[in-house]
Order: C-alpha cells, then sequence, then structure tokens
C-alpha cells in the first residue's frame, strides 16, 4: 500500500488567510497560488460531506498521521462565515467538528458506523422537518429542543447543526 502524503501545515503555511484582492502590489505568483490553494482546502472541505470518503480516508490510515490531524485543525477557518459562505455543503463543516474526536475517526472505520452516518444524513437530506431519532426509534432530545424552538432560533440550530 502507497504511503499516504500529507499537505504541508508548517507555521509558515498556516497563518490567518486574507481575502484575495486585486491588489496591485501583490506578486501575480503569489496571487495564483492563494488561489489554487484556496480552491484546493474548499473542494477537500466538501468531500468531507461524504461519509464514505471519510470512510476511505479512514481506511487508508490517514487519521493514524499526526501531521494529517493538524491539518484537520488548520481547517478550521474554513467555519468562520467569511469563508464558510463558499461551502456549498455545510454538513461537511459539521463532519470537520467530528473529525476533531479520535472516537469519531476509529467510529468512521468500521462500514456497519459509515452506513449508519449516510442513513441519518440521506434522511436528514429526505425529510428535514422531521425529528431525527438516534437510529433506535428513540428521539434524539437535541432534535427535539430544536424542533421546539420557534422562528429565527430552529434556522440558526439547523444552520450551525447541519
Amino acid at each position: 500500500m502507497a504511503e499516504a502524503t500529507v499537505p504541508d501545515t508548517s507555521e509558515e503555511f498556516t497563518q490567518k488567510r486574507e481575502p484575495l484582492s486585486a491588489n496591485g502590489g501583490e506578486d501575480n505568483v503569489q496571487e495564483k497560488f492563494l488561489k489554487e490553494r484556496f480552491e484546493v482546502e474548499l473542494e477537500f472541505i466538501q468531500c468531507l460531506a461524504n461519509p464514505w470518503y471519510i470512510n476511505f480516508l479512514a481506511q487508508q490510515g490517514y487519521f493514524d498521521q499526526p501531521a494529517f490531524i493538524n491539518y484537520l485543525k488548520y481547517l478550521k477557518y474554513w467555519q468562520q462565515p467569511e469563508y464558510a459562505k463558499f461551502v456549498v455543503y455545510p454538513n461537511a463543516l459539521t463532519f470537520l467538528d467530528l473529525l476533531q474526536y479520535k472516537a469519531f475517526r476509529e467510529e468512521m472505520k468500521k462500514v456497519e458506523k459509515t452506513t449508519w452516518v449516510h442513513q441519518l444524513q440521506y434522511f436528514h437530506w429526505r425529510w428535514p422537518n422531521q425529528q431525527e431519532t438516534d437510529g433506535q426509534g428513540q428521539s434524539n432530545p437535541a432534535s427535539a429542543s430544536a424542533a421546539e424552538s420557534s422562528g429565527a432560533e430552529t434556522k440558526t440550530a439547523a444552520k450551525s447543526i447541519h
């Protein structure tokens, strides 16, 4: 099996991102690099919306590499509103949060757990206004309280959870 490689997350590359601008003082090569980096990171973040992609990463041993775990921590800046607005699949940001926990990364190695997460995701997309269950027919208290909230609170909770 080929060894997985991880992007460079050294301090030089993990400094806070500044929005791309048409500043004439910026070097064209640097601007191209930042644009390409933005696109690659955005694409990777959006891939995290797919539980089977997460399972693939787990099966290939990426989650066993400290450098990759650091890369996942670094990517949390995408949860800031100025970057999150570019993410088409907001549940990818939820998965990014969950991937910060070793227990979740370990569970996603298992096909049955990945299948369960995929089913929950599908049912949420298929019936977004239905109350969720814990997979055993029991009501999920977090979802129930969100469903009982009114107006803007429900919309805010839904955006932050999914």
